[in-house]
């Protein structure tokens, strides 16, 4: 069996020695042709004139297109359609495509557009959240409210009450790859594309409707990724764009990528928040009732912004329940780059304010920040404990219910665990007797934070740590501590309910090799070799014998993007109904040939047990494909129990919830701001893992990626818009002497109790917010300082924790 081993990734190799091919390693023909755009340099304006024979006349060049010269607007958005190739006249921030060159060199196209002489009329520009505010500038016309009870009257009636507010900052991807595309003109009109994007299937839908050709006339293949996080999610549709219209116009193959500084001033990065709240509570400190007010900077498209703020909504409690909780949420349009997708997609926002409240909630009553926590968590489920799931179906009883389910359309077998026959929008369900739900109405079955947290406490020393912070505090004027345990719940699906599915295409050859494709794309997180697990222990044979081909729109169509944490949860399903249904044909024909049941014919250990005989696995291919059965088959999956209105804020938007919990100490010079984390344990729920290694890979990186964002990882626009930290050398992602000195990941041993494959969790999103952390113990380090509550913004850089400081002395 392969799942659940701790398997190196499949390209582990290739990455140390530079073998692994990307887009821009592809080698292309000698007549193909590099783009660059020209970009504003203004945030908000009009063009009044604009020159490109200097452009022209750079050596190299072969054409200049704008906006008019382009087939039609040539939408990039992946939701609105306000997101055209090029801009007009109008101006939207500073960084915006406004033309389009296309030379015989990246070189030569990236120093031509330079040449431009271009003048433009300047207009006030929105940059701010209080700007947009005072001008009304929005997505939505007026605020989004979500609300259980009433939290004003619950906030007035308790024993105390605190308001604050908290802004965090945005984020840059940095992938280590940039955005790249490399576009082949076919004969009839047809085009390949390949593009370093999650989305495979959005790229060919934006490339034909731009080139105004059906889907089928376009094919995109993405063999990985360096790297995404949710930036290749819409980021990559402009140069894939590009390099069609321009491959159509010219006949000639076309590559584009950006570089870094040009990569930075153009695409979208996390979404910045700012959020205000108001909280009341009683002398233990558990809350009562909770008001937030989230301001979303959204950037000059809509992009992705309406539902990345949706999940800020639906990460507002995160493990927390608030029996009165109302959320306000403003998405406010501005004349910076359209923010987008980023791992966790507003759920790290939304879970950091209640953080927030939660560590003043503890300041202001003297109490240990943990005991607050605990004591706000949701109710353990019935027993103290999540109920153990049954054993996972086998292959063989999935089929079988799939059989019986077609024979007897009528009848309900839901509550046998059939496979998938839940619709996708489910009546809401009834809730268990002593379940809490959420503030968004979903039952909260499986909560086992409360084990966790202790074992986490128990295992981290977390009492015994408190103390020696405590004391060291006291005799160190200088150089504070600080200790923080945090939480995550995590809600595991897309909003959008029609992304939920998945396909995959599976080939058997004659020769015992297996040969499969899927929707999902590699970017690093090792997607492929937990698919290729979940397809060697379908057959039993060693994963050696099962290649995965690149991710093509031609083999699996109508493919959702490799984001919202699904990638195994989706991918892997549908291989594995994939191969099931090849398995089922193949144990009915060697059964018949050996005079068996095929209920009894087992694969395993590369071999096929049948009729009291072991065939290896190749031999038993050779004999069903003489036997003119077909041995290939396509898989699809989706996700069941779903049921969620995003207007009413009520329903089941998750299949299910991963958690994890951290605790993390820090170090704070107070004459410098300067800070380091010493320690970080963490303890993170995977469920039943298909691949503890690249599990534990996740964590990691996750919680570095989200501590980066919350410290050092500070985006800075000037007055004029201009994004300033558009390079390494002024924006600082965490580096490997940023790491903690002890940093500790055990992963709790449990199963999911939804039926996900093979009981696994997702993992690529959920420890993002563990970071969450450090931010709370720079907090306590800080108190430390003073009398009163820090209030502490992010990124907690040293000039912000320097500030911090000397505000708590100074008595502000």
């Amino acid at each position: 069996m392969s799942v659940a081993k701790p398997l190196p990734h499949d390209a582990a190799k290739l990455h140390v020695t530079g073998a692994a091919r990307y887009v821009d390693d592809m080698p292309v023909p000698a007549d193909c042709l590099h783009l660059a755009f020209g970009l504003s340099t203004v945030a908000a304006g009009r063009i009044t004139s604009i020159d490109f024979d200097p452009v022209r006349d750079y050596p190299g060049v072969v054409g200049v297109w704008r906006a008019k010269d382009l087939p039609g607007p040539c939408d990039c958005s992946p939701s609105n359609h306000d997101e055209p190739l090029l801009a007009g006249n109008t101006i939207r921030y500073l960084g915006q495509p406004v033309f389009l060159v296309a030379a015989t060199s990246h070189h030569a196209a990236r120093h031509a557009v330079r040449a431009v002489k271009m003048e433009v009329q300047k207009r006030d520009a929105i940059l701010t959240v209080d700007e947009a505010m005072a001008a009304e500038s929005r997505f939505e016309e007026g605020p989004r409210i979500w609300k259980r009870g009433d939290a004003g009257e619950a906030i007035d009636a308790a024993p105390h009450r605190i308001e604050g507010r908290i802004e965090m900052g945005g984020q840059e991807h940095f992938y280590l790859e940039g955005q790249a595309a490399l576009a082949f003109p076919q004969e009839g009109g047809d085009m390949v594309v390949h593009s370093s994007t999650q989305h495979p299937s959005e790229i060919q839908h934006k490339v034909a409707d731009a080139l105004g050709v059906p889907m089928h006339a376009v094919r995109v293949e993405t063999r990985r990724m360096g790297g995404g996080f949710g930036g290749k999610e819409s980021q990559g549709n402009a140069l894939a764009i590009a390099c069609a219209v321009v491959a159509q116009a010219t006949g000639r193959p076309v590559k584009m990528r950006y570089d870094r500084d040009d990569d930075m001033t153009i695409t979208g990065k996390r979404h910045d928040f700012r959020i205000d709240y108001c909280a009341g509570f009683d002398d233990e400190g558990r809350l009562l009732g909770v008001e937030f007010e989230q301001f979303t900077r959204c950037g000059w498209a809509q992009d992705l912004s309406l539902p990345v703020a949706d999940r800020a909504m639906l990460h507002a409690d995160n493990a927390y329940y608030i029996p009165a909780m109302r959320v306000e949420s403003h998405r406010l349009k501005t004349n910076t780059q359209s923010a987008t997708a980023f791992r966790g997609f507003g759920g790290p926002q939304g879970m950091l304010g209640i953080e927030r409240v939660l560590d003043h909630v503890a300041h202001t009553l003297g109490r240990d920040p943990l005991e607050v926590r605990r004591l706000n968590y949701y109710a353990p489920t019935k027993g103290g404990a999540a109920p153990r799931p049954p054993a996972a179906d086998s292959p063989r009883d999935i089929l079988a219910k799939k059989k019986e389910l077609e024979a007897h359309p009528d009848e309900d077998l839901t509550s046998r665990g059939a496979q998938d026959v839940t619709p996708d929008s489910s009546p809401a369900p009834t809730v268990p007797e002593g379940v809490q739900t959420t503030h968004y109405g979903q039952p909260v079955e499986d909560f086992i934070l409360h084990e966790m947290t202790e074992r986490l406490a128990e295992s981290c020393n977390y009492a015994e740590r408190r103390r020696a912070v405590a004391a060291w505090n006291a005799e160190n004027p200088v150089l504070k501590r600080g200790l923080a345990l945090t939480p995550v719940k995590f809600g595991i699906s897309f909003t959008l309910t029609h992304l939920n599915q998945a396909g995959a295409l599976v080939h058997v050859y004659q020769d015992g090799s297996i040969s499969m494709n899927h929707g999902g794309t590699e970017m690093g997180q090792g997607l492929f070799q937990k698919v290729a697990q979940v397809a060697a222990t379908s057959f039993g044979v060693p994963l050696e014998s099962v290649k995965i081909t690149a991710t093509d729109t031609g083999k699996v169509p109508n493919t959702s993007a490799t984001a919202a944490s699904s990638g195994s949860d989706l991918n892997g399903m549908a291989v594995k109904a994939a191969c099931d249904e090849i398995r089922e044909r193949m144990a009915e024909h060697l059964a018949k040939l050996h005079q068996d049941n095929p209920r009894d014919v087992r694969f395993e250990e590369g071999m096929v047990k049948v009729g009291g005989e072991r065939i290896p696995f190749a031999e038993a291919a050779q004999l069903c494909y003489m036997g003119r059965v077909s041995l290939s088959a396509t898989g699809f999956y989706k996700v069941p129990k779903l049921n969620w209105d995003r207007l009413k804020g009520q329903g089941r938007p998750f299949f299910y919830f991963a958690y994890g919990a951290a605790c993390s100490e820090v170090v704070v010079d107070t004459l410098t701001g300067e800070h380091r984390t010493l320690a970080t344990h963490i303890l993170h729920d995977c469920g039943s893992s298909l691949n503890p290694a690249i599990d534990r890979g996740q964590v990691e990186g996750g919680f570095v990626q989200g501590a980066g964002w919350l410290t050092s990882e500070e985006l800075v626009w000037d007055e004029t818009g201009r994004l300033r930290t558009h390079a390494p050398s002024t924006y600082k992602i965490p580096a490997c002497s940023d790491r903690p000195d002890v940093f500790e990941v055990e992963l709790w041993d449990g199963r999911n109790i939804e039926e996900t494959i093979y009981r696994s969790k997702a993992v690529g999103e959920p420890p993002f917010m563990l970071g969450i952390s450090v931010l709370m113990a720079l907090s306590d380090a800080v108190a430390a300082c003073g009398t009163g509550y820090p209030s502490l913004d992010a990124p907690a850089t040293p000039e912000r924790v320097l500030a911090a400081v000397r505000k708590l002395r100074d008595g502000v």
